[in-house]
């Protein structure tokens, strides 16, 4: 399937874009994802060891892939920095309004497991009685996301503000052909917004 996916992505992104915009945006976003720094990142340290494709948009996956499993192992970080446990983390998230809680039903927490964390919060005074986030959990959230931010900002240090705002200008048709496809979950749990 991932092979052809990313057939796929790549047909449907140079329908938008010639082979060398894709070859630049490949070596901005790989240069980023070098400059990632993996210790204390499981994820992005095991993305990283894997070998460069030769193909571009391989490799802009590839970045991509290490740069969001940069971001993400830096964002759990942040989570357990801020006392907040795996079930809280997100019944945190659905309390700020990230996504409805049933968006949420995936990740396999039970019921049980669900209502237990809320009343954690609550006595915490972190979400009301009806889940949704107190002042003091809507600040506790975005201490994450700061902390989340710069914990995830040293590849973008490392690229410079010109390079990697052409990457952004080089991704943002792409980005929006991916919407278009219908494949990414018009309401997700990834705080994205709605598609």
């Amino acid at each position: 399937m991932r092979g052809t996916v990313d057939r796929e992505a790549y047909v449907r992104h140079t329908s938008l874009a010639n082979a060398a915009e894709i070859a630049e945006a490949a070596t901005l976003a790989r240069r980023a994802a070098e400059a990632a720094g993996t210790a204390g990142r499981p994820l992005a340290a095991a993305n990283a060891e894997l070998p460069w494709p030769d193909p571009p948009h391989l490799v802009l996956w590839q970045a991509a892939t290490i740069l969001r499993e940069h971001r993400g192992d830096g964002h759990l970080a942040a989570l357990l920095t801020a006392g907040l446990d795996p079930v809280e983390s997100l019944v945190s998230f659905a309390g700020i309004g990230a996504a409805p809680v049933a968006a949420f039903a995936g990740r396999g927490w039970s019921e049980e497991e669900w209502a237990a964390a809320r009343d954690r919060l609550a006595a915490r005074a972190l979400l009301d009685d009806a889940g949704v986030a107190t002042e003091r959990g809507r600040a506790l959230r975005a201490e994450v996301e700061r902390r989340t931010d710069e914990l995830a900002a040293e590849p973008w240090r490392s690229l410079g503000a010109a390079d990697s705002a052409r990457l952004s200008d080089l991704l943002g048709p792409f980005w929006l052909e991916v919407l278009g496809t219908g494949l990414l979950p018009r309401q997700s749990t990834l705080g994205i917004g709605t598609v």
